[in-house]
C-alpha cells in the first residue's frame, strides 16, 4: 500500500481572517475558495512546497465547534512544519507580528521555534538537522 496525508481540518472563526493570517502572514498558496451556501465556504491552503499537505478552513457551525477553535489538540502543539532557513522565516514571522512562544533553539535534530496562528493554534517550524 502506498498512502499520504494530504489535508487536514483546521476550524477558524472566520474565513477570511483565516485566509489572511495563512496566505498573507505565512506565505501559503490559497488553493482554493468556492462559495457552498450563504455561510459555507470550501477553502484551502497549503504551504509552498513539494508534498505540502493543505489545510482545509472550515468554519466553526455552532457553539460545540466554535469551543474547539485554537485548542484542537488540547493546548499542544498542532502542526508541525519544515523550512529551509529558521532564522528567515523567524525574522519574517516577527515582522508580520506573529506571536513567537518559543524562540528559536537548538536541539538534537535541527533548529525549532513554536508560534501560534491567529486563533491560538500551536506550530513548531523545524529546520531539519541535516541542513545546519
Amino acid at each position: 500500500m502506498n498512502h499520504s496525508l494530504f489535508q487536514i481540518t483546521l476550524m477558524v472563526k472566520d474565513y477570511d481572517n483565516a485566509i489572511d493570517f495563512y496566505v498573507n502572514k505565512l506565505g501559503f498558496e490559497l488553493l482554493e475558495d468556492t462559495q457552498l451556501n450563504p455561510k459555507k465556504r470550501w477553502v484551502v491552503v497549503k504551504p509552498k512546497g513539494e508534498n505540502s499537505c493543505s489545510l482545509l478552513l472550515a468554519k466553526a457551525k455552532n457553539d460545540e465547534e466554535a469551543c474547539y477553535i485554537g485548542n484542537q489538540t488540547g493546548g499542544r502543539v498542532f502542526l508541525f512544519m519544515y523550512t529551509d532557513n529558521l532564522s528567515r522565516d523567524y525574522q519574517k514571522l516577527k515582522a508580520e507580528g506573529v506571536e513567537i512562544i518559543r524562540e528559536p533553539s537548538k536541539e538534537e535534530f535541527g533548529k525549532v521555534l513554536v508560534f501560534s496562528d491567529s486563533y491560538g493554534n500551536l506550530w513548531d517550524l523545524i529546520e531539519k538537522g541535516d541542513s545546519l
